[in-house]
């Protein structure tokens, strides 16, 4: 299985980009520590996980603590070694969350109460959906982007550091 971790760091001077290689991770917190590794001062952290055009990760601390973890589907897990390294620990799918915000324009234009679901039926998200709510990237609208017919995790990526502010340092890494 291939794959693309593209680390996304803020400090004072703003956001840097670094790939991650993730090879030869033994767990996840070896992962948190070579993601800590980028910038050990960063207020925060974040690593995009891509894999196959399948799968999504987003793995986030803030000053180097408390790692939290979120993966587009929990069959990442049964995949490969990487995604039961990265997601195969998370318990429970995070489509059973209170979501009490107003709808909001989602990936297709129009409002997350129009027919397109807000997870995809044959996908099952894991881990914490709301790890970027804080920066404007709520559960819903994180869950709507994975479930979004036709969007790769790459997209999904290019879409959150768009509206983080980081999308170019992002797709300097890709070589784009």
């Amino acid at each position: 299985m291939s794959y693309f971790a593209a680390a996304v760091v803020r400090d004072e001077g703003g956001w840097t980009a670094a790939e991650v290689n993730l090879r030869g991770a033994t767990d996840v917190d070896e992962v948190a520590d070579r993601l800590r590794d980028v910038e050990p001062d960063a207020d925060l952290s974040l690593l995009f996980v891509e894999a196959d055009d399948a799968y999504l990760v987003v793995l986030r601390l803030d000053e180097a603590e408390d790692l939290r973890v979120f993966g587009s589907d929990s069959a990442y897990a049964e995949e490969s070694r990487l995604g039961a390294l990265l997601v195969g620990d998370l318990k429970g799918s995070v489509t059973d969350f209170d979501d009490t915000e107003e709808p909001r324009s989602n990936a297709t234009g129009g409002d997350d109460d129009n027919e397109q679901p807000a997870v995809d039926p044959e996908a099952d998200p894991v881990g914490d959906a709301d790890l970027l709510a804080d920066l404007g990237i709520s559960a819903q609208r994180l869950l709507a982007l994975c479930a979004h017919e036709g969007m790769l995790p790459a997209d999904v990526t290019a879409e959150v550091c768009q509206i983080l502010g980081c999308a170019d340092e992002v797709e300097e890494l890709r070589g784009v």
